[in-house]
């Protein structure tokens, strides 16, 4: 290999040397007591007895706590390893409080960095390892974070080919540190579902790029040397199958020295002090000397569909990935939906494909037709426009193994030659998925997206309806009214070739526009007030910010002791996302050629369309541009395509819903009873019939269970009220439930539910302030004012009423679902 293919990189979800994915298997090393050569590294002899066992164990890495001396570099060299440098400095004092302290921890770390990167052996660099959270929180997460991002800069202009890194640590988990070239982290779990599932939120962490397991480990002399073997050989194994890119087990040997003594009392090694091989040695040995990720016992056949329409210009580096695949047991079904390029002759050349051609009938027909043909238990699905990664199936079905029907992954763009496709690539408003919580998505976009076989027969596949978008969407939404709960894997990973050009950027959001059109008609409770597809869980890599976004919160824990300190991102205003719109833009334009027509107050006028210029420039300033490409061109073109994207999506879905008006709007799904309705009171009454002695509590409680993973605010009456829970969603409405439960002899209950709706306070407030507003402009002459506050008035008073009903209407289909799952029968209205 030549030197420049021995240059790690960091590639989406993984890392890689030259085109090879680098799994890093690895131990950490010391720190030990300071030997004859000054440094704190066994002698040269151990060192290689090290290194040769660790070569059996089948380690690839080595992580040390203090910069290596050359020599180390080299015999790790001549043994195969590669090593991940701790760059230490006194992370464990408030090192911010002092400029003195400041410029010489830089120094340090620059001077650690320039003893071991540009080596061959040299992997990556650690420039800080766990930050204590008091010291965080005396300093703020804001400036800690700024100082790691300072030392990564040094580190990086001195040595731009060095992959660099910090080492954090649960406690805080919430540094925004999105500058690194892949995410550290040190897990002590002891609990295997624990712990899966907290890899689970270190991958969403990490977002597109690789994890890295830099410390985990287990105390021998306190739980056994077999306990430590069975926890480390599952722990390594768990974080192979969550697609984590790099495990360091801490320690290799129970010989450790730190803070100016010999430790005695605790035996984390994989050997003892004198190289003795544990039991854990044994047990790791079995997955570090096999092939990453390990294999799927007893894999299911998948069948891989690819709906190809003119697709010339991707096909072939589509179908070759293909062949890349490290699964053992799939085919792969190419359905040519009446392409009138060379779509069909790129694909004869891959013999293995099983080719279906038909005329141009949409996605959805030749989704369907391709499921038809399809003889695998599992169905993926992905574009023509995309390239694979070679473990893509194989992350894709161990969640499937997790009891999920369908699962998803991520789709990343691929590195852009030129700058119009790059900063194209680097704009909102491309496919991705939604999460409702680190493992449970509510949408996976149609290039990457897999399904059991007979659950897409139970819920008839695709609708044909969506001849080029929102099939996907309409299929999860499906999916999720019948009960089925959609898995996320993140290292599932496939490169997505976006629109090259801003023509084309904008016709596919015209496209999107199109499909909200269609899919409103069919789930209307799924859309806000401005026909928006409104979204429970949080969007993956929507950066669309306003200045007025509510500011994230920190967990600290009670005195800052919170062992899990995690962010807490409040749901979003409408104010967020209102400066986007089409709505705000026409009345922003209406206001501002009013007043220069009325020769006044053009300065006020102006600010709804001020804001809407700021907020795009925010939002671009916080894009991801290839570094390349990056400069105040590149982010003006990004701002030019967050304001117009969103705008063009909008025209589109109000052209094509009165074009449509006369489609037939389709249910949630079939009514089981008709809710008694009281619009005096506002409030409408559900009854349910139960024979398994089921009380208030389990009713409340799926309730709420199935609301809170959709961010509904829940408020659970202490006492003091006469409702059970509040619910709340949107700036306008909320919802009072109560319930009362016959017992009607033995097991049998009658559930009577009431719903109340109610304008929340801060609606009150908005709509007696435009009144207040218009009273006084009209008692004081300002007509203009008083007709643009009355207005406004209006508006608000339309937007309460309208959310309220519609959450009237999601509440009723919320308690039929819930109902359903816990076996309580609809029971029809009552005759008083």
């Amino acid at each position: 290999m030549e030197e420049g293919e021995r240059t790690p990189r960091a590639r989406g979800k993984f890392l890689f040397r030259g085109e090879e994915k680098l799994f890093l298997r690895g131990v950490s090393y010391g720190p030990f007591a300071p030997a004859s050569h000054g440094t704190q590294f066994p002698e040269r002899e151990m060192v290689l007895r090290d290194f040769a066992l660790m070569r059996d164990l089948g380690v690839n890495t080595v992580r040390t706590f203090t910069p290596p001396p050359e020599w180390l570099l080299d015999m790790a060299d001549d043994a195969g390893l590669v090593v991940l440098s701790g760059l230490p400095w006194g992370e464990h004092v408030c090192f911010l409080d002092d400029a003195a302290v400041v410029k010489q921890i830089r120094r340090q770390v620059i001077e650690g960095a320039r003893q071991c990167a540009g080596h061959a052996a040299s992997f990556a660099v650690l420039v800080g390892n766990e930050i204590p959270p008091d010291v965080v929180r005396w300093h703020r997460p804001e400036r800690v974070a700024e100082f790691l991002g300072e030392l990564y800069r040094d580190v990086k202009t001195e040595f731009p080919d060095t992959l660099v890194s910090y080492a954090n640590f649960p406690s805080t988990e919430y540094l925004d540190l999105e500058f690194l070239d892949f995410l550290s982290f040190n897990v002590y779990l002891h609990r295997e579902p624990d712990f899966r599932r907290y890899l689970s939120r270190l991958q969403n962490l990490a977002g597109d790029k690789p994890l890295v397991l830099t410390e985990f480990g287990m105390d021998s002399m306190r739980e056994g040397q077999e306990e430590q073997s069975r926890f480390l050989e599952w722990q390594v194994r768990a974080a192979a199958e969550a697609g984590v890119t790099g495990t360091v087990i801490f320690a290799w040997t129970d010989d450790w020295y730190t803070g100016g003594f010999q430790v005695e009392d605790w035996a984390f090694g994989l050997v003892d002090r004198k190289r003795q091989k544990k039991a854990s040695y044994h047990s790791v040995r079995k997955v570090y000397a096999s092939a990453l990720p390990p294999m799927v016992p007893n894999p299911p056949k998948v069948s891989i569909v690819v709906c190809a329409y003119n697709a010339e210009r991707t096909m072939d580096a589509c179908l070759a990935s293909m062949r890349e695949l490290r699964y053992p047991n799939y085919e792969v079904v190419v359905v040519n939906d009446g392409s009138t390029d060379t779509t069909r002759e790129i694909t004869l050349r891959y013999p293995e494909v099983i080719l279906i051609d038909q005329e141009n009938m949409g996605l959805s027909v030749a989704r369907n037709v391709g499921a038809a043909a399809a003889t695998g238990e599992i169905i993926a699905y992905t574009d023509s426009d995309c390239v694979v990664d070679p473990d893509w199936l194989t992350y894709l079905v161990y969640k499937f193994r997790d009891g999920f029907v369908a699962v998803g992954g991520p789709n990343l763009p691929p590195p852009e030659d030129s700058r119009i496709p790059g900063c194209v690539a680097a704009s909102p408003g491309g496919p991705t998925h939604v999460l409702l919580s680190d493992e449970v998505a509510e949408h996976i976009p149609g290039c990457n997206m897999a399904f059991r076989k007979s659950v897409m027969e139970e819920v008839h596949g695709f609708d044909a309806t969506y001849r080029a978008a929102g099939d996907d969407v309409d299929f999860c939404w499906r999916l999720q009214n019948a009960n089925y709960p959609i898995g996320f894997s993140p290292a599932a990973m496939v490169w997505h070739f976006r629109r090259n050009t801003i023509g084309a950027y904008l016709k596919q959001q015209m496209g999107y526009g199109k499909a909200e059109a269609l899919l409103y008609f069919k789930h209307p409770y799924r859309f806000n007030l401005l026909g928006q597809s409104q979204w429970f869980g949080r969007i993956y890599g929507d950066f669309t910010m306003s200045i007025f976004s509510p500011r994230p919160i920190v967990y600290h824990g009670v005195f800052g002791r919170g062992l899990f300190q995690t962010l807490y991102e409040p749901p979003a205003s409408p104010l967020t996302y209102l400066p986007f719109t089409l709505e705000w833009n026409l009345v922003a334009f209406v206001l501002l050629a009013g007043a220069v027509f009325a020769g006044h107050y053009q300065i006020y006028a102006a600010v709804p369309l001020l804001i809407s210029v700021l907020c795009s420039l925010a939002t671009a300033w916080r894009a991801k541009v290839d570094p390349r490409f990056d400069g105040v061109a590149s982010r003006l073109l990004i701002a030019l395509l967050v304001y117009l994207g969103p705008l063009v999506r909008s025209a589109q879905r109000y052209l094509w819903r009165l074009q449509m008006n006369h489609v037939d709007r389709f249910e949630f799904e079939e009514v089981s009873q008709r809710p008694s309705v009281r619009w005096s009171r506002w409030q409408y009454e559900v009854s349910f019939w139960a024979e398994n002695g089921l009380e208030k509590e389990n009713f409340l409680h799926q309730v709420m269970t199935f609301l809170i993973p959709r961010k509904y605010l829940i408020t659970i009456d202490q006492g003091w009220n006469d409702w059970d829970i509040a619910v709340h969603r949107g700036t306008f409405a909320q919802s009072k439930l109560k319930m009362v439960v016959e017992n009607h002899g033995g097991a049998k209950r009658l559930f009577r539910v009431q719903c109340r709706l109610r304008p929340t306070r801060l609606s009150r407030v908005a709509l007696a302030a435009c009144a207040a507003v218009a009273g006084a402009a009209a008692y004081t002459g300002l007509f203009e004012i008083a007709v643009v506050a009355g207005t406004f008035g209006v508006i608000t008073g339309a937007a309460i009423v309208y959310q309220n009903l519609r959450l009237g209407r999601v509440m009723y289909h919320v308690l039929e679902i819930c109902a359903k799952a816990i076996d309580l029968e609809p029971v029809p209205e009552r005759t008083e």
